[in-house]
């Protein structure tokens, strides 16, 4: 089973390998047509009633591929409703092949009891209201009409899951679902036949630009909404803490706090004053931060902790303690990652190790990304927590799911580009689930610096002179599907 927005998200992933939605919209049509086959005589009147999105689409595609004299084509408003345009280049190529249409159909003007076979491809899985006029009287006609009736991937009256509350949603003797099963079929009563539409496993396997559709910023947001996210670091570095708050603000955090050893606290102000930064006593992090730092992690939708840190014992101590204390999302880098086999934590961590920081773990290291995906996995399920492993392929796995994020650039080698990532995905974790956070993460932060390093970010910068600066500079580019660019 798939939620819709999963779907999506396959959809744009297949399209950035190469298979467009419009072969997708294809092989849909082709699974409608094969499955009207299976359940009338080829001769028997077919009535397909479309709507005007892609479920509608899928309906026209299916009706080219009928018997043409046998087909009756009904569109729920006028052509100009029309809202994609995959849709609306098959509605053209439904008029060029001259099927009997009848736009702006109603109950009263279609004979829906003269057809052996109704295909109900008004309204799929993007419902998020109950049908308007006039598809909710088209569902009421349809059910009330003597023909078989088979639903395109959801009856058309079907919201997120469940029957809407005003009750009407078609009652279909058979559905047809692309991929997978959608949530909520499974209580409708009838036959489903999942039809294959040549999604590649590639698809999931690889974070691509449709996983961008994960981090898509509500316009109804307001401050705090896109997350707060606490950066813990510094000491013997200023840099890393830094670079890491401002790639959090460049990934769409509402706020970013710095909290650093004071010896630093005034060179970090000194790279953004968006930054908020806390300084802590003394040149590291000590013991007597510990209560200071929880109490303020507790005030954080995400923590970024290691960025700068050193790795002094008493500051390992530390940050294990804190660990131990926090029940929220944490990403762990740098030289916080080895206190992380050190003592149990409630909190949900994502480690972000490059490989040489994996084997001081007690982990696996690979140069091959398959098999290294595979280690990753027993390791993550090893320690039970998400794992981002850096790499020219990065590999992400939370113990029972894992993808490969492979943007990015040799020129990324240069320092500060790990803690932009910690940044990022600490950004992302305020919002996401751990593991989708660190793949989108990885994902942005590689085409950030694709981005810089070809000259298309913000800060004019070419291979080799590429900065983690310059990175950090093009996130918001690459955090923007291309479709919408």
């Amino acid at each position: 089973m798939i939620a819709p927005a999963e779907m999506a998200i396959l959809d744009a992933n297949a399209a950035a390998l190469g298979i467009p939605r419009k072969q997708l919209m294809e092989s849909s049509g082709m699974a409608i047509a094969r499955e009207v086959r299976s359940m009338v005589a080829e001769s028997a009147p077919v009535t397909i009633v479309c709507g005007g999105g892609n479920n509608g689409g899928d309906g026209m595609v299916a009706a080219r591929a009928l018997q043409p004299e046998r087909v009756t084509v009904a569109m729920v408003g006028e052509p100009e409703s029309i809202r994609t345009d995959i849709t609306r280049e098959n509605w053209r190529a439904l008029e060029r092949c001259e099927l009997a249409v009848q736009t702006n159909a109603d109950p009263e003007s279609l004979d829906l009891d003269t057809a052996a076979l109704v295909v109900d491809a008004m309204v799929g899985t993007g419902l998020t209201e109950p049908l308007r006029e006039p598809a909710r009287s088209m569902a009421i006609a349809i059910d009330e009409a003597e023909a078989t009736v088979l639903s395109v991937d959801v009856p058309s009256g079907m919201g997120p899951g469940a029957a809407p509350d005003d009750g009407v949603m078609i009652d279909p003797d058979r559905i047809i679902s692309f991929h997978d099963t959608k949530p909520g079929v499974e209580s409708v009563g009838c036959p489903v036949t999942v039809a294959d539409i040549g999604i590649p496993r590639a698809a999931r396997r690889f974070v691509e630009n449709g996983d961008l559709l994960r981090v898509a910023r509500s316009p109804d947001s307001h401050k705090g909404d896109n997350g707060e996210v606490l950066v813990i670091g510094g000491g013997p570095y200023a840099g890393a803490p830094a670079f890491a708050g401002m790639a959090a603000l460049r990934a769409g955090a509402d706020l970013v706090r710095v909290a650093c050893p004071a010896v630093v606290a005034s060179d970090v102000q000194g790279y953004s004053p968006s930054l908020i930064v806390e300084p802590l006593e003394g040149e590291r992090l000590h013991s007597r931060h510990l209560e200071r730092l929880v109490d303020r992690a507790r005030g954080h939708d995400s923590v970024v902790i290691g960025p700068g840190l050193g790795g002094a014992e008493e500051s390992q101590h530390t940050v294990a303690a804190i660990l131990e204390r926090v029940e929220g999302t944490v990403v762990v880098d740098a030289e916080a990652l080895l206190a992380v086999p050190e003592r149990p934590t409630e909190a949900r961590l994502v480690c972000t190790p490059h490989q040489g920081e994996l084997v001081r773990m007690g982990g696996p290291a690979s140069d091959d990304w398959r098999e290294r995906q595979e280690l990753v996995a027993a390791f993550a399920a090893e320690i039970e927590q998400t794992t981002l492993v850096k790499g020219r392929y990065d590999v992400i796995s939370d113990g029972t799911r894992s993808r490969v994020a492979r943007r990015g650039t040799p020129a990324m080698t240069v320092g500060g580009t790990g803690d932009v990532l910690a940044g990022v995905v600490g950004a992302l974790a305020a919002t996401l689930d751990p593991f989708e956070a660190a793949c989108v993460g990885a994902y942005i932060t590689g085409r950030a610096g694709e981005l810089a390093a070809s000259g298309e970010g913000p800060v004019p910068a070419r291979g080799d002179g590429l900065m983690a600066a310059d990175v950090i500079a093009t996130i918001p580019a690459a955090a923007q599907p291309e479709a919408f660019r």
